[in-house]
This record gives C-alpha cells, sequence and structure tokens, in this order.
C-alpha cells in the first residue's frame, strides 16, 4: 500500500527501513523522501514505523520487522 503518494513512498519500503536501521519517522523520511512534500502522510508514516519498531522489540533477538505482501 502506497504511505506517501507524492514520494512513491510504500507500507513495505518503510518496514524495509526500519529493517535497515532507521527507529524514527523523521530518518525514515530521510532516507525515503516520505512526508516531505506536502505532509499529509505524515502520520501514517509515523505509524508504521512505530508499528515495525514494535515488532521488532517483540522478536526479541531477530533483526527482522514484520513485512507483509
Amino acid at each position: 500500500m502506497y504511505i506517501c503518494v507524492c514520494k512513491g513512498v510504500t507500507e513495505h519500503a518503510i518496514r524495509e527501513q526500519v529493517c535497515a536501521g532507521a527507529r524514527s519517522v523523521d530518518e525514515v523520511s530521510r532516507r525515503t523522501g516520505c512526508s516531505t512534500q506536502c505532509g499529509k502522510c505524515l502520520l501514517r508514516a509515523e505509524r508504521v514505523v512505530d508499528e515495525a519498531c514494535s515488532g521488532l522489540s517483540a522478536t526479541s533477538g531477530t533483526h527482522a520487522a514484520p513485512v507483509p505482501e
């Protein structure tokens, strides 16, 4: 699902960035451009980042967040 239509950033891409070490929407924005144009996607992007980070802590000991297809 597209989270940021302006920059073409998907939920999958955001979760991949969390797996790669991003821990905030600011970090994801720097890496993907998400929420840097109109900003309408910011809240949805924050939710995805928070969920992905929660997934990391819930699977303690692994380095992968759940990534829906």
